[in-house]
C-alpha cells in the first residue's frame, strides 16, 4: 500500500467525527426550556436525556481533552511543566490558552507526530526516513512550546517599546494631582496593549485589599521586562522612604528613553555586520556572473576557435 492511500485513509478517518462534531450542534435555549416546563413537579431525573441536552462539544471534545491533558501532564517533566506556565504567563494566555489545554494540544500533536512517523518508517525503512520521522514527531510535539515562546518574547518586546510612553502618561496624570492608583486606572481606561493589560490587572488586585508592593511583584512574575523591574523595584523603595512619586516617575520615564535611544544605535552599529554575509553569498555572486560572465564566455569562444 502506497504512503498516499494511508494518508487518504486517515483523513477521512479523522474526517468522518468531525463532521459529525460540526453538524450536531447545543440545544436551542427555547427547546430546552420547553422541556423544563413540561417536566412539571416530576422529581426524577433522567440523566441520559439531561446528557443529550448538551452539546457535542461538551459531551466529545472536553472528556477527550481532560484525557489528553493528563496524558501530557503524565509524559511532560516535572521541571518544564513549570518552564510551560512560566511560558504561558508570559504569553498572556493564562485565561484563553490554559495549562491543560496546552498538555493536551502537546500529546495530540505528539501522537500525531508518532503515527506519521510509524507511516514514514513502515513506507520506508531507512536510516534517513528513521531520523527524518523521529525529528518530524519531535518537532510536532515540542511545537506549542515554540509557539509560546514566539508569543511571549513578541508580548515582552511589545510590553518594553510602550514602557516608556506609559510612564509619561502616568507622570502627567500624577502632576496633574490624581493618586498613582488613579493614574494607572487612567492609563488602562484610555491605553491598548499588553502593558495597560497587566497594570489593570494589578490595579484590581489592589482594589481587592492586596499591598501595592506585592501587586507590583506579582507584575513582574507575570512579565519578564528588565527595565520594567527596575522601575518596580525602584518605585517601591522611593514609596517606602517617602520619595515624591511624580519624581521618580520622571526619573525612570528619562532613563528608559535613553535606554531605548542607546539600544537602537546599538542594532544600527551592528546592521552593516550582519549584512555583510548576505552580501557574501547571495549579492556578489550574482554581480560577478553579469560582470564576468560576458568576458568569460568571450574568453572561452577564443580560445575554442584557436
Amino acid at each position: 500500500m502506497s504512503l498516499l492511500v494511508i494518508f487518504a485513509s486517515l483523513a477521512i478517518g479523522v474526517s468522518i467525527p468531525l463532521a459529525w462534531w460540526a453538524l450536531s450542534g447545543p440545544r436551542s435555549p427555547s427547546e430546552a426550556a420547553a422541556k423544563n416546563l413540561s417536566m412539571g413537579i416530576n422529581p426524577s431525573t433522567n440523566m441520559r436525556e439531561t446528557r443529550l441536552t448538551l452539546s457535542a462539544s461538551q459531551r466529545v471534545i472536553s472528556p477527550l481533552n481532560a484525557k489528553f491533558a493528563e496524558r501530557g501532564r503524565r509524559i511532560t517533566p516535572s521541571g518544564m511543566r513549570e518552564s510551560l506556565e512560566r511560558r504561558i504567563q508570559l504569553a498572556g494566555l493564562q485565561d484563553t490558552w490554559p495549562a491543560d489545554r496546552v498538555y493536551a494540544t502537546k500529546a495530540l500533536c505528539g501522537g500525531i507526530g508518532v503515527i506519521i512517523a510509524a507511516l514514514l518508517i513502515f513506507s520506508s525503512p531507512t536510516g534517513l526516513v528513521i531520523l527524518a520521522s523521529i525529528t518530524i514527531a519531535a518537532i510536532l510535539y515540542f511545537a506549542p512550546d515554540l509557539l509560546l515562546h514566539s508569543r511571549g518574547s513578541d508580548r515582552q518586546g511589545l510590553i518594553q517599546k510602550q514602557l516608556a510612553d506609559v510612564l509619561d502618561q502616568i507622570t502627567v496624570c500624577v502632576e496633574a494631582g490624581l493618586s498613582f492608583d488613579g493614574a494607572v486606572q487612567r492609563v488602562t481606561a484610555t491605553g491598548s496593549g499588553p502593558l495597560p493589560d497587566e497594570l489593570g490587572r494589578s490595579l484590581q488586585d489592589i482594589q481587592l485589599g492586596t499591598s501595592r508592593a506585592i501587586s507590583l511583584e506579582r507584575l513582574l512574575d507575570r512579565t519578564n521586562v528588565k527595565d520594567l523591574r527596575t522601575f518596580v523595584h525602584t518605585f517601591n523603595q522611593a514609596e517606602r522612604f517617602g520619595i515624591p512619586v511624580a519624581q521618580i516617575l520622571r526619573v525612570q520615564s528619562s532613563e528608559i528613553r535613553l535606554k531605548r535611544r542607546q539600544h537602537a544605535e546599538e542594532q544600527a552599529m551592528k546592521l552593516p555586520i550582519k549584512l555583510v554575509f548576505p552580501t557574501v553569498l547571495f549579492i556578489l555572486p550574482a554581480l560577478f556572473v553579469v560582470v564576468a560572465g560576458p568576458a568569460a564566455i568571450r574568453a572561452i569562444e577564443a580560445f575554442s576557435q584557436s
